[in-house]
């Protein structure tokens, strides 16, 4: 597993800089043409053609862009919208929430709170307890399974009575 980390790894091209210090040539340079696009350009992929769209293993999924944890499985569920949908991210200071009124509607982005990517749009119509959609690109986001996210975190289980 420790391989596939590091091929991922290097698929994301990680540095020790800043990612919001660099420069448009720098992530052109760091991305793929398709990542680059949606990341750095607001774009979107067409729907149904993601990696992730119907893709329910378990483990987390970071930005392709600087190796930030965006969203787990467990929260990935799926909406039939054509791409991957998951009704809250990995923790409040995951992702940022800005106005969008392109396109002529009026939505609301989602950015990777570290380099400010754009991933996708968050609705009000999820399942509960949240209500919400995150719809997002899968080539903004890069997929670690649990196996390899074990020897990362660990987690305790603390009961009171």
């Amino acid at each position: 597993m420790l391989t596939q980390k590091v091929a991922i790894a290097q698929e994301v091209v990680m540095t020790e800089e800043n990612p919001m210090k660099l420069t448009d040539l720098q992530w052109q340079e760091k991305l793929s043409p398709e990542r680059y696009a949606i990341l750095r350009q607001a774009g979107t992929e067409r729907a149904f053609t993601g990696e992730y769209d119907k893709f329910f293993e378990e483990g987390a999924y970071e930005c392709a862009g600087c190796g930030n944890h965006l969203f787990r499985s467990g929260e990935k569920f799926d909406s039939g919208c054509g791409w991957p949908a998951f009704s809250l991210p990995w923790n409040e200071d995951a992702v940022t929430h800005h106005e969008d009124n392109t396109l002529g509607m009026k939505r609301t982005e989602v950015k990777c709170r570290e380099c400010a990517g754009h991933l996708g749009h968050v609705f009000p119509d999820g399942p509960p307890p949240t209500g919400l959609r995150y719809c997002i690109n899968s080539a903004s986001m890069v997929f670690i399974p649990n196996a390899t996210l074990e020897g990362e975190f660990q987690s305790a289980v603390f009961g009171g009575g």
